[in-house]
């Protein structure tokens, strides 16, 4: 069957992939939240969450890693006070420059568009579709989305069946009628497949080794930048 709708991940794929010291992305949290203890607080929220990302891998994403407002009320911090809502935004504008879109994204989105194509986004992440939608607005992509689906307000995650065909559902495809594009073989690619997917594989992010159980998976095709993508499509075409 034609493909229909080529779906996305984020971290990596539409954005370049960027080393993050996990604690320095809390402290710029706890500075704010709780100056006097910063340091202590940003390593606790750090292991917090890497314990939540064990989970969710260990349990190959049938237990999602869960919504980031979650490692703050396990804490015992009021989500709803100002003094959070400060911090929350400097933990944002920490990620802020690791969030930009790659320059090649909307081109390539307004290829497939002129195409007929729909487009869809799948992410395993914490954060809540509102911020992503922010971010995909100030990088001129939203418009350009027909549906977008966060493993932060799902049960599952990548490479979970469920959580692709979450998105497929939402775009109202069938997965044989679906292209996946994503810089882990693990999640993404193996992912993918497994629900009947061809699965496009963009190889330059640094994954951590720990954070790839299984790295057999062998993509349906290779993109070296975004830009390679419809000359993908053309070939399976």
């Amino acid at each position: 069957m034609a493909v229909r709708a080529v779906v996305f991940d984020w971290g990596g794929t539409l954005t370049p992939w960027h080393d993050i010291d996990l604690v320095a992305q809390w402290y710029a949290y706890a500075e704010t939240y709780d100056p006097e203890h910063a340091s202590a607080l940003a390593h606790r929220l750090a292991e917090a969450e890497t314990a939540r990302w064990a989970v969710q891998r260990d349990s190959q994403g049938a237990q999602s890693a869960g919504a980031l407002d979650q490692i703050f009320l396990d804490e015992g911090i009021d989500i709803t006070e100002a003094r959070h809502l400060r911090a929350l935004g400097c933990y944002l504008d920490f990620w802020d420059p690791h969030t930009i879109a790659d320059p090649q994204a909307r081109p390539l989105f307004e290829v497939l568009r002129a195409r007929g194509l729909r487009i869809g986004v799948l992410s395993n992440t914490m954060w809540p579709s509102t911020h992503h939608r922010e971010v995909f607005e100030r990088d001129d992509l939203a418009e350009l989305i027909d549906a977008a689906a966060y493993t932060s307000e799902m049960p599952v995650a990548k490479p979970h069946r469920d959580a692709f065909h979450a998105i497929l559902d939402a775009l109202g495809v069938q997965p044989v009628e679906a292209a996946y594009v994503g810089d882990r073989l693990w999640d993404d690619v193996a992912g993918a497949q497994q629900v009947g997917m061809r699965a496009i594989w963009i190889p330059h992010s640094d994954i951590p080794s720990e954070q790839v159980p299984d790295d057999s998976a062998r993509p349906d095709a290779v993109a070296h930048q975004l830009a390679d993508i419809p000359g993908i499509l053309d070939s399976w075409a």
